[in-house]
């Protein structure tokens, strides 16, 4: 498999590559697996799930997305995007996974409204991963937001600092990782347009993974393609939706 470079659009480098100070609206908080999560205000909704940030993370992207993904395909070289990088936590443990199972990852993340430095800092993350994956993490965060860089040999990351929309490139991927905020708060991220926008960046049977699932979503996807699997959530959610690309 070869991995591609992403080539970012007019539309995402005219961003302003500075990512948000912390302010009153964006408030740590520790969910109830003890791992913690920030929660924006003004959105009104946290980043992972209350019934456990890292449980989530592991359970509906890493198993359910990469570990099902490399199961079904014994790749040595693998690409992800991920629809609202956040606080990272989702590309650490994927990333640490790939290491220990000796798999070249590419990943590109989508983030509208990229979080600073600072505040990643403040997640604790640290302990769920190798500290010098934690560390590189750290200092070439500011850097991914302009440029693909190599968090180890192994790992090449960018950060597209542009809304879903706006996003383009012409890479396809393995696997999508669609972690926006809720439908409730954010409709725009789960209509057809929007769907319908990112799944053109998948590959033909490239995995689509989200929390969520719904009527409208499972519909959606199989209008574009795909074969959906209803499968056990997180905590705290009893379903969630796996979908692969057909050929």
């Amino acid at each position: 498999m070869t991995i591609h470079h992403i080539e970012t659009t007019n539309s995402c480098k005219a961003q302003n590559h500075e990512p948000r100070s912390m302010n009153h609206e964006l408030k740590i908080v520790t969910t109830a697996d003890g791992s913690k999560t920030i929660y924006n205000a003004q959105v009104g909704e946290h980043y992972h799930s209350r019934h456990g940030a890292l449980q989530e993370s592991l359970h509906v992207f890493v198993n359910a997305g990469l570990d099902y993904f490399l199961a079904k395909t014994n790749v040595q070289n693998i690409s992800i995007l991920e629809v609202g990088f956040g606080t990272g936590l989702n590309f650490l443990l994927s990333s640490n996974y790939c290491t220990r199972h000796q798999i070249k990852l590419q990943y590109t993340g989508i983030e509208a409204y990229p979080l600073t430095a600072d505040m990643m800092a403040q997640t604790g993350y640290e302990q769920y991963i190798p500290a010098g994956l934690w560390a590189s993490y750290l200092q070439h965060y500011p850097d991914a937001l302009k440029n693909e860089v190599s968090i180890d040999a192994d790992t090449q990351l960018q950060i597209a600092h542009c809304k879903l929309m706006e996003f383009k490139t012409d890479q396809l991927f393995d696997i999508l990782y669609f972690d926006a905020f809720a439908a409730v708060h954010q409709p725009e991220m789960w209509d057809l347009p929007a769907i319908s926008h990112v799944a053109q960046f998948l590959k033909p049977g490239g995995v689509f993974v989200t929390y969520a699932i719904t009527g409208n979503l499972k519909r959606m996807l199989k209008s574009l393609g795909f074969t959906i699997q209803k499968i056990p959530g997180a905590p705290g959610k009893r379903e969630m939706l796996r979908a692969v690309k057909e050929a």
